[in-house]
């Protein structure tokens, strides 16, 4: 069965790191584009990060530019996101999807993603 669990979460000051995990189970991970989202409190989920099954290449939101990297490690079947010099408005729910098509970077809108984690909570306060 194909299972997304998302693991890291927690509390850190403004301009601290945090590094989320992604542990997949059932189905072979570099045959799914991962795309890694964000559900602040009272606001609708957006992209933050996503990484192309085809050629790895990888694509971020402006407002996480330079500071949060994504990387696959298909070995462990686990997808990262590192979140570096975080901001209170970083403060969400955080969860990874798979998307089943060709290209999901492009424009990685959380309805054109098909499995889902239970997600991880961030917060970000002094």
């Amino acid at each position: 069965q194909l299972q997304l669990v998302e693991s890291g979460g927690g509390l850190v000051q403004p301009g601290g790191s945090l590094r989320l995990s992604c542990a997949f189970s059932g189905f072979n991970l570099d045959d799914y584009t991962i795309g890694w989202f964000r559900q602040p409190p009272g606001k609708e989920r957006e992209g933050v990060s996503c990484i192309e099954k085809v050629d790895d290449s990888k694509h971020f939101v402006n407002s996480v530019k330079g500071r949060f990297t994504i990387s696959r490690d298909n070995a462990k079947s686990t997808v990262y996101l590192q979140m570096r010099s975080l901001k209170p408005e970083d403060t969400a729910v955080y969860y990874c999807a798979t998307f089943r098509g060709t290209y999901g970077c492009s424009n990685f809108v959380p309805d054109e993603y098909d499995d889902w984690g239970q997600g991880t909570q961030v917060t970000v306060s002094s």
